[in-house]
């Protein structure tokens, strides 16, 4: 299953009003953007469209608005951002009711090649629900639309499916694409071998993951604090650490597919433990290294150790194909980070596709120092999960096919 969709270089937008529904929720702290990376990610397909003489139109959402409008999930500072980033005036359209008389004025006087920035899609109760009349006025303003939200991509929305109900001509933008070709490509025909690697804290959340990912990869390795339930359900002890008793045979299950498919699941062989959880998070705190069979009853696992350390490294030297998704420890703290470094170390050294499925693994990996070694870090949270489950991202689905 390659997916090949409809791409912002195969339309001609020259003179027509374009829809680009990007993902402009970031950081703010008194109305300031702590951390523009989203904003600068969609910069390519932005200046793409200008380029080709489209009337760009962009729209997001920005936070959760609980009933409608909040001046703090206001987009006016992404504008003035954006405005700086692209060298030109960014009108924004401040209007409440978002398809506004403000929006509708400030659409009708565009040029080829202006920018217009809505406000916040959440500020309308439709939007989260995908109910009309929000997407028939969203769609109002344009003759074309540009998906390049990969992080709201698993939402059917107004702003990212229910507009396609009303404008025909649909296209992915570069951010898209790239997730679309790394990610979707990475998990339907990966070069081999590929290794998966799965960390985190809970297996409920990565249950769909961890099947589909073993039906796909030829190692799967799992580390974190999911790592514990299935050291328990191997029948070790686990002492204090992190363990959902209600998956131990979802867990057994797991550990039984991967042998019936000739697949190789890693679990940690020692255990990096304390006395509890490091409070602040970052705070210092003593630790001892143990087997992974012989962790005590008072304490608690909260980082893999040097021999696991080895072997997820090894594990991944021959693989053609990486993907990661979660830290193998308490990665906040920098005694319980060492686990986490060596498995960014270890994809960094490698000549394998890399790619680090967002979330906390790309935090991680940010954080660490780590980003320009790998060949692609999702933007998307809970969208690369479902990507990695296997699932079809309403988002993607309702762009048209080439």
């Amino acid at each position: 299953m390659k997916l090949n969709k409809v791409t912002v270089d195969d339309i001609n937008v020259k003179g027509k009003k374009v829809l680009v529904r990007c993902d402009f929720n970031v950081p703010l702290k008194d109305g300031v953007i702590t951390n523009d990376n989203r904003i600068t990610a969609a910069l390519p397909t932005i200046k793409k469209l200008i380029e080709d003489g489209g009337k760009v139109i962009l729209c997001s959402h920005l936070g959760k608005p609980k009933n409608g409008p909040e001046e703090k999930f206001s987009l006016a500072p992404v504008a003035v951002r954006l405005s700086e980033l692209l060298g030109k005036d960014v009108v924004f359209a401040n209007d409440d009711e978002v398809v506004g008389d403000n929006a509708k004025k400030a659409v009708a006087e565009m040029n080829d090649g202006d920018v217009v920035l809505l406000q916040n899609t959440r500020f309308r109760k439709e939007e989260t629900k995908n109910l009309e009349p929000f997407s028939s006025e969203l769609a109002s303003l344009a003759e074309v639309f540009v998906m390049d939200a990969f992080g709201s991509a698993h939402r059917a929305h107004c702003s990212t499916a229910g507009v396609t109900d009303h404008i025909k001509t649909t296209a992915v933008g570069y951010l898209m694409q790239k997730e679309i070709n790394y990610l979707g490509n990475a998990v339907e025909n990966p070069v081999r071998p590929f290794v998966a690697i799965l960390g985190g804290a809970k297996v409920a959340d990565k249950l769909n993951v961890i099947s589909n990912l073993l039906e796909k990869c030829d190692t799967l390795i799992i580390g974190g604090g999911m790592a514990y339930t299935f050291l328990k359900a191997q029948g070790k002890e686990v002492g204090l650490s992190l363990v959902d008793d209600t998956k131990i045979d979802y867990c057994k299950e797991m550990m039984d597919k991967a042998e019936k498919l000739g697949k190789k699941l890693l679990l940690p062989v020692d255990t990096t433990v304390a006395a509890g959880f490091p409070d602040p998070i970052d705070a210092p705190i003593d630790v001892e290294v143990v087997d992974a069979d012989s962790i005590p009853a008072d304490m608690e696992g909260l980082d893999i150790g040097p021999k696991t350390k080895e072997l997820f490294a090894d594990a991944v030297k021959t693989a053609k194909t990486v993907v990661w998704n979660g830290p193998m420890g308490v990665f906040e703290n920098p005694i319980l980070a060492k686990g986490t470094i060596a498995v960014a170390q270890a994809l960094a050294d490698t000549d394998a596709t890399t790619i680090i499925g967002g979330g906390d693994s790309a935090a991680a990996v940010i954080q660490l120092g780590y980003a320009d070694k790998m060949s692609h870090i999702s933007t998307g949270g809970g969208a690369s999960l479902e990507y990695l489950e296997g699932k079809t991202l309403p988002g993607i689905a309702v762009i048209g096919d080439k």
